[in-house]
């Protein structure tokens, strides 16, 4: 029942975004929306499984994430497309991306497909709406990625992950004890 719970007040978040929104901010406002249902999402997980762990290691990454996102910020000043300012990396496409990486690590399963979805359109949405350049999303993303695989543990629950390359493909479940 929680579960559901969650998924339809995401839901519903993201739609009172896009009707907020006219036309030409549509794809910004759902790329805002998305950005506070990722982290609530992955906040959301840890207290459905009762996995105080979890919570300290999604804080953990979130933590070093924005640190160093926000460090670059200011220590680089790039311009963005739009004329403003700290451009590099990619706030928002930072923390998606590290939610994303922290659902996967921690839960794999059903949550991976949608969770990294919802961080590239947040992605997108910052390249689409001219607030950041492509590398910006990527180093952001990177930047997210790497934190939450740096300090995320898998879960004791059963764990699906999909793996491959050029040439094969597995599904591997794994049981953490």
């Amino acid at each position: 029942m929680r579960p559901l719970f969650l998924l339809l007040m995401a839901i519903v978040l993201f739609a009172a975004g896009l009707l907020q929104a006219g036309e030409q901010d549509a794809i910004r406002t759902a790329g805002d929306v998305l950005l506070a249902v990722l982290p609530a999402s992955a906040a959301g997980l840890t207290w459905y499984h009762h996995d105080f762990q979890g919570t300290l290691q999604f804080a953990r990454a979130a933590s070093l994430t924005l640190g160093v996102t926000f460090g670059l910020k200011y220590l680089v000043n790039e311009k963005r497309p739009d004329g403003g300012e700290h451009s590099f990396p990619s706030g928002h496409a930072s923390l998606s991306f590290c939610a994303a990486e922290f659902m996967r690590k921690r839960y794999g399963g059903s949550v991976t497909i949608p969770a990294y979805a919802a961080a590239a359109f947040v992605g997108y949405s910052r390249v689409a709406s001219k607030r950041h350049y492509t590398h910006d999303v990527l180093a952001g993303a990177a930047l997210g990625i790497g934190s939450s695989y740096f300090f995320t543990r898998p879960w004791h629950g059963w764990c699906v992950q999909l793996d491959g390359g050029s040439r094969h493909g597995m599904l591997r479940l794994s049981r953490a004890w």
